[in-house]
This record gives C-alpha cells, structure tokens and sequence, in this order.
C-alpha cells in the first residue's frame, strides 16, 4: 500500500539508526525510535475509533512526542489539525466544532476545563505534556512498534489549519497530501536541502513554518534538526556551531543581533538563514550581513499554500523583496475591481497557482468560491507587485489597504520611509475612520532603544517623499507593535485602539 507523504517523509526511515532529533539536554533520538512512537501512537487512534479522514485537533507543547503525533497522523490517515498553544479554552471550542474533531490531545493541566467541551461535542480527549507523558502516551506504551500503514492518495487530506481570523470567523485551510509533498521537494531542491544538514529549529509545531516547512524539508532531505522548545537567545548562541542551517521569524534576527555572541565566527560553517512569517526590515538584512558575512534568505508563504515565493539560494537576494516564484508555482498581479492583470509594475492583489494551493475551505463553499479561482488561481489577500527582474513585493495585506478620499494608500510605502528616520527602529502605518476623508492615515512608531525621534522632523521627511494624500494625520510613538505569535504586526489590534482618534465627540 502506498500513502506517499508517509513514504516520503517518514517510512524510509523505519529502520534506520540515523540521528534525527537533538534534543537541548543532549539526548539524541534516531529515525527508528521516532518512528517508534509514531507508530505506538497510531495504533492508539486506531484503537480509539478514528478512521482515515477523521480529524485530529491537538493543543500540545513542542516535543519530541508531538511531532510524532503528526507522522501518527500521517500513518493512519488521520487530519492533522495543530493549534496554537495560546488560544484559551472558549477559543478551542469553535476549533473542535467546526472541524468535528473526533479527538482532541491536549496537556494534561488542561484536560478537565477542555473536557467541557469535548464531551457534548462528542469528542474523545486524550493527553501529550511537553515532557511526553500524559495519557496518549499510557495508552501508547504497550502498543506494538509497528504499524500498516493505511493507503491514502495525494489527492487525500492531510491536515486542517485554521486561519487567524481577524476578519470573522476562522477558516480551516484544507491541505492535501500533495500539497504538502509538493512542497517539501520543491524547498528542498531550491534550498539545497540534503542529509549531512543539521536545521537549528526554534520555531513553534502548530504553524506552517514550523511544521510544514521545516519539518518536512528537513524529513525530505534526509537530515536531522536540533529540536528547541522555543527560541531561547542562549539556547540559540550555544546550538549554532552545532548547525548548517536555521529558519526563523524576524523577531529571531533582530534578536540574535541585540546579542554580542552573535559573530562571524560563530557562524562561519553555516550555509543558510532563511526568514519568513513576517516582513524582515531591510537594515536587519544590512546589519546581520555585515556581523555574521550571511545574508538572509527571504521567502513568501501562507497557511493555503505553504510556499510561493524565495529568494534564490544562488544569485542576488534582493532585500525589501520576497522573491521570484518557486518551481511549479505561477504567480500573478491583478486587479482588485477586475481581477484582470495589471500593467508590470503597478500595484494589485496578489494571485497563486500550483501543486501547494490548498483544497479549499472546510465547509465554506462560498468563501472558498470567492477566493480560489476556478482557473485554480488563490487570491492571498496580500498586495504587491512584480519589479523588471521578477521579483515580488509585498505592499500590504488587502485588509490593511486605506482608501481616503477616494486614493488608494498602501501603508508598506509610508513605512519604508518612516523606517528610515534617525531614532525610529519600525513602524506600522493603520488606516482609521475619519468624518471627511473616510479613512486617513495614522503612524505607529517604536524608536531605537535610548533614542527619541524628531517628529516633526519625520513630518518633513514624509512630505519631501510622499504625496500629500498619504501624509500620516498623526504619528504616535509607542512602546512596541503587538504581535501575533509568528511575529507579525497585529493590525486589527492597533486599529482598534486607536479607532476614535478622528471621530468628533
């Protein structure tokens, strides 16, 4: 029987001895003892009723144990769906319903408050701590350590991620065996992804990029990864001489460069950085560049199509861009009225098609009419456009777009350029009601650290760089951007807040 993300991300390695996971307290677990424990799992959800396309919703710490989970999964042709370790108990209830979880993992310390929700859904509750134990792995331990595995297709599904849902409800992003695959092998040919590669991964298991992208490149290729519970500054400094590669959120980079550790010398053996998840600040591009000789890799991906877009691993990486479209991948800017391409250059919605575009979402029919294409194009929601060498800028997310006074604005150009002023270390540009214009433009600044910016200075700076229409009416200078958990500015959040700025009283 074939089921071939298993095959080729997880079966291969049945019987091999090779490292696979490095753990912080040095343990060392191969291949075949992960295995091991996925299989064990496995025969626990088949055991507990579940049936290739069930779903499985978990909320667990990273660890060993929960990455097993998912290749249990895989092997049993259970739907993965991993959820962030931040939602509260009544945010988890809406995941359970609408995906009809037949299970939900959880940790232990949460199983009774969950166990609320579970029952009169109907849904069986079973528990994973980050140390391993819990009562999945009770049940597991007598089970054999092996297991057939249940023959799926590329066409089958393999996981369900919900997406933040700072718009309505949260949609559950239906991702196929295929998808996934696809992928994986594409990363691992244009990363230059092989065995002898050792992944520092500090990245949460319940996200794409830590899940889909390292994990399974990782898995693809062959190689072994140095399995952090989180991103640890320390942690980090004493792992890297240990490692040839690491993927990692901005917040890690500017991190890593706040710390004097950071040399070329601690460095000098790894091969690549890659970043994503967020927008990475073109001076944190400069500056890890000049301290460590490495320039960072950026890419684009989303929770519906896992990657779309990177910088090539050979030739320029072009800071402040995401890119040129992966292999397999087509990518197009068109317009939001027509949906009709633009002329090269301009500003639109950006559009993806290829083997990494998810299924559609889960039981939405008119959400998912309304955003993948019947040509098979997404529209990701996110603005950009495409420069003379093809590679692609990100202007903003669709939502963020200020319409004032009947003029388009796109908050990334007046935050390149607020960026830019002495003292200022980032900035977020929101749009918020106004009584005349509709909405107008409002800056969110957080200064370098011990610095205070000039703000009629800044003032200046954007009226010699920007038509009047796009003047920030008010810049505020703040603490720091909220953030989701991924490093992404919060904009809703920020939007919220400051909603009444222009509203008369």
């Amino acid at each position: 029987m074939t089921n071939p993300l298993y095959d080729a991300l997880f079966g291969r390695y049945a019987d091999r001895s090779t490292p696979f996971l490095y753990m912080p307290d040095g343990t060392v677990l191969s291949h075949a003892d992960f295995l091991a424990t996925a299989a064990r799992f496995a025969h626990v959800l088949t055991d507990a009723g579940l049936a290739p396309g069930d779903r499985l919703a978990a909320q667990v710490d990273k660890s060993p144990e929960a990455l097993a989970l998912y290749a249990a999964c895989v092997q049993a042709g259970v739907v993965f769906l991993p959820l962030n370790t931040a939602y509260t108990t009544d945010e988890l209830s809406y995941f359970i319903e609408d995906s009809g979880a037949k299970l939900m993992v959880c940790d232990g310390a949460d199983a009774a408050a969950l166990k609320r929700i579970t029952d009169p859904l109907g849904a069986l509750l079973m528990s994973l701590n980050g140390d391993g134990t819990g009562t999945l792995a009770d049940a597991a331990a007598s089970k054999p350590a092996t297991y057939s595995t249940v023959q799926r297709s590329e066409d089958d599904l393999a996981a369900f991620l919900y997406t933040s849902g700072t718009t309505g409800r949260s949609k559950g992003a239906m991702l196929s065996q295929g998808n996934l695959l696809s992928n994986a092998k594409t990363l691992v040919t244009c990363w230059k992804f092989d065995a002898s590669d050792v992944l520092l991964h500090a990245l949460p298991i319940f996200h794409t990029h830590g899940l889909f992208v390292a994990t399974n490149v990782t898995l693809a290729a062959g190689g072994s990864m140095i399995f952090l519970p989180k991103f640890d500054p320390d942690q980090v400094m004493a792992q890297l001489p240990k490692a040839t590669a690491m993927m990692g959120v901005p917040t890690f980079y500017t991190r890593l460069l706040a710390d004097p550790r950071l040399t070329r010398d601690l460095v000098e053996h790894m091969r690549l950085f890659v970043s994503g998840s967020a927008p990475l600040l073109a001076d944190t591009h400069i500056e890890f560049e000049a301290r460590t000789g490495h320039r960072i890799l950026e890419r684009y991906g989303m929770t519906e199509t896992n990657m779309n877009t990177s910088n090539p691993y050979d030739g320029e990486r072009r800071a402040g861009t995401v890119g040129l479209p992966l292999p397999g991948v087509e990518l197009r800017i068109t317009s939001r009225a027509t949906g009709e391409p633009v002329a090269p250059g301009d500003v639109g919605q950006i559009e993806v098609r290829g083997p990494n575009v998810f299924k559609g979402y889960w039981k939405m029919p008119e959400k998912t009419a309304a955003e993948l294409r019947d040509t098979g194009f997404f529209i990701t929601g996110d603005l950009g456009k495409v420069d003379d060498d093809g590679y692609l800028h990100i202007v903003g997310r669709d939502k963020d777009l200020i319409i004032s006074g009947g003029y388009n604005i796109y908050p990334k150009e007046i935050e390149l350029v607020l960026d830019a002023q002495p003292g200022v270390l980032e900035s977020a540009v929101i749009g918020v009601p106004h009584d005349d214009f509709g909405e107008t433009v409002v800056g969110l600044i957080v200064p370098l650290a011990g610095e205070t910016p000039d703000i009629e200075d800044i003032k200046s700076a954007t009226s010699a760089s920007l038509a009047k229409f796009k003047h920030p009416r008010a810049l505020i200078v703040v603490d720091e951007l909220p953030r989701n958990t991924m490093g992404k500015v919060q904009k809703a959040v920020l939007r919220a807040a400051h909603k009444d700025l222009f509203v008369p009283t």
